[in-house]
């Protein structure tokens, strides 16, 4: 805790997180046009049974589409990974990859984003191509 003139004024928390059981993906967006441009990134995270992202993950993560949408390209921040960028399976950097998706165009609906890696709980997310 941080006071200023005797009164609170900041607060943080460290945690240490647990052994990685499971993916967590969150889209930037949930809802993207489906005109084959439109673009939503999803941040897949390694975590523990707490949901708390283990830094040092480096799992192999798999991204699949289904519904009317596809994967650009993925991404983890590593600028030494040669890992070509159409590849849909990328290893984790610091517990955190990327997949980007778009919808196909002309066609809406539902595209579920999956993510596996041995060991680990699949995540999925659910994006409305409109």
């Amino acid at each position: 805790m941080a006071y200023r003139n005797g009164v609170e004024w900041a607060r943080d928390t460290v945690k240490t997180a647990g052994a990685a059981t499971k993916l967590l993906l969150a889209p930037d967006r949930s809802t993207i046009a489906a005109d084959g441009k439109d673009l939503s990134f999803v941040t897949a995270t390694v975590a523990d049974a707490e949901g708390q992202l283990v830094p040092r993950s480096m799992n192999a993560i798999t991204f699949t589409v289904s519904g009317p949408g596809e994967i650009v390209a993925t991404d983890n921040g590593n600028a030494v990974d040669r890992n070509a960028f159409p590849s849909a399976t990328r290893k984790a950097f610091n517990g955190l990859a990327l997949a980007i998706v778009r919808a196909k165009a002309g066609q809406s609906g539902d595209v579920v984003v999956t993510a596996t890696a041995t060991g680990l709980t699949q995540g999925t997310a659910t994006i409305v191509a409109r």
